[in-house]
């Protein structure tokens, strides 16, 4: 099995490396194309007002000055050009990416681009909590990802679909389950906007989320990594709402049916 890993950390993350570890436990022919610096956010972009700049670091380890779905583009439409990928793999990311977190992450960015090009693609993250950065438990990712993917590889999903794996914030031992989620939602009451003032006087802000836990339902992603277990959620590509579209066809009738076109004269 041929694999791409990617993320949107940058290729010096340490999530980058652990996932290198996770995937060469699947595979020997492992192939690494990453941005080149942190690109957390940039959601499902693409480079297309500058040029890409690509940077070979190693045999198949590349550093792309672009998103994470630029690197992905990159890797399968021309370093891998003559056999792509057979997986991609997109983290492991510094910090989790649940609910309404799937819509601005690069490293579901990543995924979502390898489902755009036919490729199965599993991003995954390691949520931390309130000790910061400097205390992410990257050894569970590393000790449960291999197997997770695995018998997910095995049991297979729709060409639609990326497979969304999020790590709780415990140790390994600590995990108290794995569980098929559904996409849950944040209170948005607790996004802030820090304004700061820089050495010229000038005001500059910082976007954030307070870190404070909600009480989300059972069966959402946001509760089972709120209480330990390893957060598993299939992710749409269709992002039609066909109750809605039904409703909306009703609403608007003849308006909304197919016109045949006039034929022009002469």
């Amino acid at each position: 099995m041929r694999i791409l890993v990617t993320n949107d950390d940058g290729i010096h993350a340490p999530g980058l490396k652990a996932l290198e570890k996770i995937a060469r436990k699947l595979s020997s022919d492992v192939w690494v194309v990453a941005p080149e610096e942190e690109q957390s956010g940039s959601a499902h972009s693409l480079s297309l007002a500058n040029p890409l700049r690509v940077r070979k670091l190693s045999a198949k380890k590349y550093a792309v000055r672009g998103t994470p779905s630029d690197c992905v583009l990159m890797a399968v439409r021309h370093i891998m050009m003559e056999m792509p990928p057979d997986l991609v793999l997109s983290g492991v990311n510094r910090g989790q990416n649940i609910a309404d977190d799937v819509t601005y992450s690069g490293t579901i960015a990543a995924a979502m681009e390898g489902t755009q090009l036919g490729i199965p693609s599993i991003a995954l993250s390691q949520a931390f909590g309130f000790s910061g950065h400097a205390n992410v438990k990257w050894a569970t990712a590393e000790h449960f990802a291999p197997e997770i993917i695995k018998k997910l590889v095995a049991a297979g999903w729709p060409e639609e679909v990326l497979i969304n794996v999020n790590f709780p914030d415990v140790v390994p031992g600590s995990v108290t389950g794995i569980e098929v989620t559904r996409q849950g939602k944040r209170d948005q009451s607790l996004v802030r906007v820090e304004e700061r003032i820089d050495a010229r006087n000038n005001p500059y802000y910082w976007l954030g989320f307070e870190r404070i836990l909600s009480n989300p339902p059972q069966g959402t992603d946001l509760r089972a990594i709120y209480e330990g277990r390893i957060s598993i959620t299939p992710l749409h590509m269709d992002l039609t709402h066909m109750r809605t579209s039904k409703a909306l066809s009703d609403a608007l009738g003849s308006l909304a049916q197919p016109r045949k076109p006039r034929r022009s004269k002469g």
